[in-house]
């Protein structure tokens, strides 16, 4: 293995870095090149919602800052070291201030998913907490402190070999994802076919309680089998997550804790885009703790005379329930919920029967998609696990092969 700088590798023609493009508020326009900004930027996904474009008028002033597909993408201030990777996309985009990006120019030398992933190794996260822990200000990283990085990149063919093993588990983590997607397209369409006609509708709180969750303490976040939900158990795109879950010691009162197969329901939003706000989820069992308790930021949907949790769920991954909860937000850098939000939603009333019906359908497919979601966790955790192994040379790739063969991928 050799050792190498992001800066000696731009200088010999392998990689193109670059920060993004200062946009000034008269270039902006109705459609163009759609800005990705960091809250666009998550691990291993690149959102296309936001609102803000560059005119086409300023294609030659933007330059090489355009996207390509395969710029490998990380966040550079506030939460420093998200990683993504364009996708191939029609869409024509260019980066905030706030990121960096790095173009691999000879994959000969460096393979570009090698790259990718060791930006999630231990030896950039040291780097990078050394650099960015020199200003007093927002944690930051400047283009400077990127082109003194020191990789240490094994022949190409072992970067190939990583990147191999690693992405087959992020592969089946995508299958699994369109899959989940796809559940909750079906889910919507029965809906809509079984109890989407009714000849009436109700305010949602007529058929459910809201139970707000906990307020907690930083000194309550300690060892502990209870856990707290919390917003990150919430995937942008639906879902649940067990990977947000936070180990919890502190009060709580009984009608705060959630029972396997509950829903809760997303008060907060730290996106302006107000992606995660609105939306329910139903909790699965977690094998690794005995209580769940909902954080402050959910709500905990429980149904009024024993109407089935499917159904519930079913009216709140309608559009309309989502799109009336973002009407009624408030809150500049963080989105709160108003308290008559949720029990304001005019719901479809329908008889118990035809709810009975949807919920015999939705069940097995909630099941599916419960099962679908916890392999996902499983197979980022061996992921997890593998990944600095691999990138310190501490595992053969032929030993993560054998335990990517037993894992079934």
């Amino acid at each position: 293995m050799s050792s190498v700088s992001m800066g000696e590798l731009v200088a010999a023609g392998v990689l193109q870095i670059g920060d993004g493009y200062r946009t000034k508020r008269s270039e902006h326009a109705q459609q163009g090149y759609r800005i990705i900004r960091v809250a666009d930027v998550m691990d291993g996904a690149v959102s296309f919602t936001g609102p803000d474009f560059v005119s086409e008028k300023y294609t030659k002033a933007i330059g090489t800052k355009a996207g390509k597909p395969g710029d490998i993408l990380v966040t550079t201030k506030g939460t420093v070291g998200r990683v993504a990777v364009l996708p191939d996309t029609n869409e024509q985009v260019v980066y905030s201030p706030q990121l960096c990006f790095f173009r691999v120019l000879d994959a000969d030398v460096v393979d570009p998913a090698f790259l990718r992933y060791w930006f999630s190794s231990a030896e950039f996260g040291r780097q990078a907490a050394d650099r960015m822990n020199n200003t007093d200000m927002a944690a930051y990283i400047n283009l400077a402190d990127i082109r003194s990085l020191k990789l240490t990149v094994p022949d190409v063919s072992e970067q190939r070999s990583i990147a191999q093993v690693l992405g087959a588990l992020d592969d089946k983590i995508a299958a699994n994802t369109r899959f989940i997607s796809v559940i909750g397209e079906t889910l919507n369409a029965t809906f809509t076919s079984i109890c989407g006609h009714p000849e009436q509708m109700i305010p949602f709180g007529q058929l459910a309680t809201i139970t707000k969750g906990v307020s907690y303490r930083s000194a309550d976040l300690s060892d502990s089998l209870t856990a707290l939900v919390t917003l990150k158990s919430f995937g942008r795109n639906g879902g649940y997550s067990c990977k947000g879950l936070k180990e919890y010691s502190g009060p709580f009162k009984p009608a705060q804790q959630i029972a396997p197969g509950e829903l809760v329901v997303a008060q907060t939003d730290l996106t302006q885009a107000a992606e995660v706000v609105g939306r329910a989820v139903r909790v699965p069992r977690a094998p690794d703790y005995e209580k769940l308790v909902a954080s402050l930021d959910l709500a905990i949907i429980r149904p009024r005379q024993d109407a089935p949790v499917e159904f519930l769920l079913g009216v709140m991954l309608q559009g309309r329930f989502r799109a009336h909860c973002r009407t009624r937000t408030s809150g500049t850098t963080v989105l709160h919920l108003a308290s008559d939000a949720i029990p304001s939603f005019q719901a479809p009333l329908v008889s118990r029967e035809i709810q009975d019906i949807y919920a015999s359908v939705a069940r097995p497919m909630l099941q599916l998609r419960d099962s679908l979601e916890y392999e996902m966790d499983s197979l980022a955790a061996t992921r997890d696990t593998l990944l600095p192994q691999l990138m310190s040379g501490q595992l053969r790739v032929k030993y993560a092969e054998k335990v990517l063969e037993d894992a079934g991928v």
